[in-house]
C-alpha cells in the first residue's frame, strides 16, 4: 500500500493568494483486484494550496506505490484524496482519474476534498 509519509511538501511561496496548482500524472497504474490485470490512468491533481504544496518528486513517488496493489478505480482515488488532503490541508482539491479502455468501458473518477468535508462512512 502506498505510504502517505512519502509525501513531502514545500512553503506555499503566494500563501495570501488563492491558485489552482494542477499536475498531471499520465502513467499511473495498478492492479485490478479481481482479475490481477494491470489498469492505467491519468491521475490529475487539481488543488489550491494554503501553507504548504507537493513536492513533485514525493507525489511520483507515492504514485509508483501503487503498481503492484490490488485496488478498485474508485478507492485508489479516494484514497489519494484522502491522503492528499491529510498531508496538504489545502483550501480545496481535486483527484480526477480517467482510466484507459478496459473491457470496452473507461471510467472517469473525481473525489473532492475540502477543510470542512466530513469523513462519510
Amino acid at each position: 500500500m502506498a505510504d502517505p509519509k512519502i509525501l513531502q511538501t514545500f512553503p506555499n511561496p503566494q500563501p495570501g493568494r488563492d491558485y489552482v496548482i494542477e499536475h498531471t500524472h499520465h502513467e499511473f497504474t495498478s492492479l485490478c483486484p479481481i482479475t490481477g490485470h494491470p489498469d492505467f490512468a491519468t491521475i490529475t491533481v487539481r488543488y489550491v494550496a494554503d501553507r504548504v504544496c507537493v513536492e513533485l518528486k514525493s507525489l511520483k513517488q507515492y504514485f509508483h506505490a501503487y503498481r503492484n496493489e490490488g485496488i478498485f478505480f474508485e478507492a485508489v482515488t479516494n484514497r489519494i484524496c484522502d491522503d492528499l488532503g491529510a498531508r496538504l490541508r489545502p483550501r480545496r482539491l481535486a483527484i480526477i482519474s480517467d482510466w484507459k479502455a478496459r473491457g470496452g468501458f473507461t471510467s472517469v473518477i473525481t473525489a473532492e476534498w475540502t477543510p470542512k468535508a466530513k469523513q462519510r462512512r
